[in-house]
């Protein structure tokens, strides 16, 4: 569908927004189906270069304790997820420059090996290391841009510019990857018009993926004091997301669950068709938080069987 700036500013201020969701929830069933995709979510560092003012992972935080993942720790807890029934793993860090294009080259084509689909998530690199990682056997890359708004995202990222994020997703998409955006709700100094423009940005990219989900304030960070995003407003920009890209996988974040257990779900009749678990070993879960979470601390194959079951009791079929 095509929709204006304003049109999509004035759909997002609705009172009712009920018919929105219908329409995203039959778009959905029509384009994707009722199955939800299980995505494995391996978090292997939380060393980052970057400056974000709102990601507890961001270089000045001197509070947190720092992991990086060994390589082989990496591609067995990799083949370990394959063996519970993941078929797609995502490999997120923050920008960690000790793991060079060469060692996550070797990663990508050891855990390709299982057989699964493999999402990087890795931060901003140039086109021939995108390009060598997808010769490595990288099917999709995830790279939120966070908000469309120049002057907000400077504000947002002191040491990058939204221009070279942008580029970047291009880049990947001209690679052939299955590109991921994304964009929070929420982030101070956001207005309905912001949205728009980040939904707008999706759909000119042609992302295959969209990460949305509520700003939520980490307390070692310059926002801190920030209120957390809206849950309503987060599932209305989903369901425009499906009604802009009709095939795209939305997930349901796992930042909308932790402000709401309920809206998570609340979210796969409004367009979502997409939940990822982590993977990541349960001594270093709660070393990786870009914002305030509790994780639960079961093994690989029983976190797979928890959400399976999760699914099937939102009459879903769990792939």
């Amino acid at each position: 569908m095509t929709y204006t700036r304003e049109q999509l500013e004035s759909l997002l201020a609705l009172e009712d927004f009920h018919d929105i969701y219908a329409q995203a929830d039959a778009l959905r069933r029509e384009t994707v189906g009722d199955v939800v995709h299980i995505r494995a979510l391996l978090e292997f560092s939380n060393h980052c270069k970057r400056l974000c003012t709102y990601c507890g992972l961001n270089a000045t935080d001197q509070k947190l304790s720092r992991f990086r993942m060994d390589p082989r720790d990496m591609i067995a807890t990799a083949q370990e997820a394959a063996r519970a029934g993941y078929r797609t793993i995502v490999l997120q860090s923050g920008e960690d420059p000790w793991y060079t294009p060469d060692r996550i080259g070797d990663i990508v084509k050891q855990i390709k090996k299982t057989g699964m689909a493999i999402t990087l998530s890795c931060g901003e690199f140039p086109e021939d290391v995108y390009r060598y990682w997808r010769d490595c056997g990288a099917d999709r890359y995830l790279l939120k841009h966070e908000t469309s708004d120049p002057a907000l995202y400077a504000s947002l990222h002191p040491d990058s510019s939204l221009d070279a994020r942008v580029a970047c997703l291009r880049t990947l998409k001209k690679l052939g990857y299955e590109t991921g955006g994304g964009f929070m709700i929420g982030l101070p100094g956001q207005t309905l018009s912001t949205i728009a423009g980040d939904l707008l940005l999706l759909q000119d990219i042609g992302c295959d993926m969209a990460g949305i989900g509520p700003f939520i304030p980490h307390p070692d960070t310059p926002l801190r004091d920030a209120p957390h995003g809206s849950t309503e407003l987060t599932k209305r920009a989903v369901a425009l997301a499906r009604l802009l890209l009709p095939k795209a996988n939305l997930p349901a974040t796992t930042a909308l669950g932790v402000l709401d257990g309920a809206q998570k779900e609340n979210v796969f009749s409004c367009g979502a068709n997409v939940i990822m678990r982590k993977v990541t070993p349960n001594n270093l879960k709660k070393l990786y938080q870009i914002y305030p979470a509790s994780f639960s601390d079961v093994d690989i194959r029983t976190g797979r069987r928890e959400t399976e079951a999760e699914i099937r009791s939102m009459q879903r079929t769990p792939v």
